[in-house]
């Protein structure tokens, strides 16, 4: 017998069934802007562009909280719906959405651990505040300290062939944009020349890529008060093993009922269409759903973009033309 070590995602994965596996988050049936070894992007749009086959994104400084003690790992796992064990002790980020006791989303973060243990919680810029008041509001018996690091560190995601770690950088293994990549923290106001030489993404490559990639964000697919299976975050954020969790009975029966009153969606925009009416219509010219994010590049004729489809819409229209569903379920 040979006993291979098996990560528990995979295992997670695995009991989610085949056709849940081929939902967003997993990958795109068509050619997205990925920075390829070669040097060359892979796609033929006009959001393909050469690259040094590395990519790297300013994610700025966003809200990072601190959390340690005996109690802490126990703790977040009550407060997240990621399993905090997956980051402990490991070189992994990993998404994860916190939720109100009806199972609907408040924040979207990202978890790993600390070079000396501890566990961060990185939030969207500016939420340091509303987050430490949230995570914090149910901790009275247990043994955490909390402490916010907001503005210590600045965070740049790379994409591609990863540069040798340089000595101070904090580097976590994350699928941030939907690819394998790295989380570099640096120190805020600190200078890394391991990055001199690797191509920006950022503007409107960075949000084509985005899109295709099916990574909401928030303040376009992502709002407080969202059911997280909407937007495909139960591919990504949530594990439906580790136990309770504040919103995790109303989460769970969404699963196991297999219903929702819509879901996101990567769509095929015609590119003579963003000029006229965005309203998205069934095939009885009912409105069928709202787009939130449109592509500002054109590939063979068309914008990709994401859009929450109402459930049993059947055909979509748009301006009297049909649309193309690339991936997601309804």
């Amino acid at each position: 017998y040979i006993y291979v070590p098996v990560d528990p995602r995979l295992i997670e994965g695995l009991t989610m069934g085949l056709g849940e596996l081929a939902t967003p988050g997993r990958g795109l049936p068509y050619a997205p802007i990925i920075p390829h070894p070669s040097g060359q992007a892979r796609g033929t749009g006009t959001g393909a562009q050469t690259m040094s086959g590395q990519a790297m994104v300013s994610c700025g400084e966003p809200a990072l909280l601190e959390f340690s003690g005996p109690d802490a790992v126990r703790f977040l796992n009550g407060q997240v719906t990621q399993d905090i064990r997956l980051v402990t002790g490991g070189r992994a980020a990993l998404p994860s959405c916190i939720t109100d006791a009806k199972g609907r989303l408040q924040f979207r973060v990202w978890i790993t651990g600390s070079p000396d243990g501890a566990l961060w919680v990185e939030g969207p810029e500016g939420s340091a505040g509303e987050l430490m008041q949230r995570l914090t509001r149910y901790l009275i018996a247990d043994d955490v300290e909390a402490v916010d690091l907001t503005g210590r560190y600045r965070l740049v995601h790379l994409i591609g062939p990863l540069p040798a770690v340089p000595d101070g950088v904090i580097s976590r293994d994350s699928k941030r944009f939907g690819v394998p990549g790295a989380d570099w923290w640096i120190a805020a106001g600190s200078r890394c020349g391991a990055l001199d030489g690797i191509d920006h993404l950022g503007g409107d490559e960075l949000e084509d890529f985005r899109i295709r990639q099916f990574v909401p964000i928030w303040g376009k697919e992502l709002r407080e008060g969202l059911l997280p299976p909407e937007a495909g975050l139960d591919v990504t954020d949530i594990s439906y093993h580790k136990g309770c969790y504040i919103g995790q009975e109303v989460i769970s029966r969404i699963k196991y009922a297999g219903k929702l009153n819509r879901k996101l969606m990567l769509l095929q925009i015609p590119a003579g269409l963003l000029a006229g009416d965005l309203g998205l219509l069934d095939a009885d010219g009912r409105p069928a759903g709202e787009i939130t994010s449109i592509s500002p590049l054109v590939d063979g004729g068309f914008h990709a973009a994401l859009a929450y489809i109402r459930r049993g819409a059947g055909e979509l229209w748009l301006g009297g033309q049909p649309i193309t569903a690339l991936s997601g379920n309804r």
